[in-house]
């Protein structure tokens, strides 16, 4: 009685853990990282998949302080220096998506769903 309960707890683990990786590799395959350096993104355009939920990464390498802004993907959020924010979007309809930094306005990106 004990081995089978053993077994089956085993067997029910076992297939959690293939789930719970699953999840995992979606979630990383649509997560994606925009640098900061230089008071400038990169990629300067970042195209995702339409329909999905993503994360993004948004990396400052400066010592300053910077925001990653868009009116069109309603975001505002502050990146400390030398440090680093997560953002979620979507699922994105596809078009375009401009974003800039607003403390040093020079630096502006897009990010493209399709």
């Amino acid at each position: 009685m004990k081995n089978n309960l053993l077994a089956s707890f085993l067997i029910v683990s076992m297939a959690m853990g293939c789930v719970g990786m699953a999840f995992a590799q979606e979630a990383n395959s649509n997560a994606l990282t925009i640098v900061i350096k230089n008071h400038q993104f990169d990629p300067q355009q970042l195209t995702v998949p339409a329909g999905k939920k993503i994360q993004i990464t948004v990396e400052n390498q400066d010592q300053t302080p910077e925001e990653f802004e868009s009116f069109d993907l309603d975001r505002e959020q502050v990146v400390e220096g030398n440090k680093k924010i997560t953002v979620f979007l979507g699922p994105l309809s596809p078009g375009k998506y401009n974003y800039w930094a607003d403390f040093h306005k020079s630096s502006t990106g897009i990010i493209v769903a399709q």
